[in-house]
């Protein structure tokens, strides 16, 4: 049987926050093009597998931005949720189990 672990509120939401933003980056990054900025495609057929790419239009100031300001947002949610004063609460294999249990919380896990 699991343990259940009384995570606050606020470390709650931390996580769901850091669940949505990290599945909104992934999704804005899957619609970008593959590099940043403009490159000519390129095809490897004489490798072990093969590897093509079309050309890269890169992305837009705006596209830019937005991949930014997700991942400064996923930066301090991370940094939010992993130092939580809950954490001090918790100790040894406990803590480990309880971050698992964590991370699973939310609709996104």
């Amino acid at each position: 049987m699991a343990t259940t672990y009384d995570f606050p509120d606020d470390l709650l939401a931390g996580q769901e926050e850091l669940h949505q933003v990290r599945a909104e980056l992934s999704a804005l990054l899957k619609r970008l093009p593959w590099s940043v900025e403009p490159l000519d495609g390129f095809s490897d057929e004489g490798g072990w597998r093969k590897v093509e790419r079309p050309a890269s239009p890169g992305w837009s100031a705006d596209e830019q931005a937005e991949v930014e300001k997700l991942r400064q947002r996923e930066r301090e949610l991370a940094v939010f949720v992993s130092t939580h004063r809950y954490w001090a609460e918790v100790t040894g294999p406990d803590r480990v189990d309880a971050r698992a249990g964590l991370k699973r919380s939310g609709p996104a896990a």
